[in-house]
């Protein structure tokens, strides 16, 4: 686990621009189980990819005219549990820190890996994210 001090500015990376914290399985099933509307939820993490390249993606789609009805965040190495049960939404892909999930209607629609975010620019994901955004939102 890291200390809440050192994860605080890359969760607010987050929070500062909509997105919700979701710290505890409860919070998940809430969500998550929502049959209804559009959800986007963020794998966090205290990597460089998260912080060169995923965090910023998210922040350039949220601003996109097209959004999810509810942008969240859960924060691997730190909420563990609440990130062990969005990664059961999340199957049949494998545990991905950083990673990016679209959820409409309470099925995944869209999902980007570690392996995509890594070495990529921002821009490029952000705009993988605005055309799911456009096609499910």
């Amino acid at each position: 686990m890291y200390p809440a001090e050192l994860v605080a500015p890359m969760k607010e990376e987050l929070t500062s621009v909509g997105f919700d914290e979701l710290t505890t399985p409860d919070q998940v099933d809430q969500v998550l189980g929502n049959k209804e509307g559009t959800v986007l939820v963020m794998v966090n993490s205290v990597c460089g990819c998260a912080a060169a390249n995923a965090r910023p993606a998210v922040t350039i789609a949220s601003k996109h005219v097209k959004t999810p009805n509810k942008m969240t965040t859960v924060f691997a190495g730190v909420d563990a549990e609440a990130v062990a049960q969005a990664r059961k939404y999340m199957l049949p892909y494998p545990p991905s820190s950083p990673s990016i999930a679209l959820f409409k209607d309470g099925k995944l629609v869209h999902f980007i890996e570690r392996h995509h975010i890594e070495g990529r620019p921002a821009d490029l994901i952000a705009e993988n994210l605005v055309s799911a955004f456009d096609e499910y939102c």
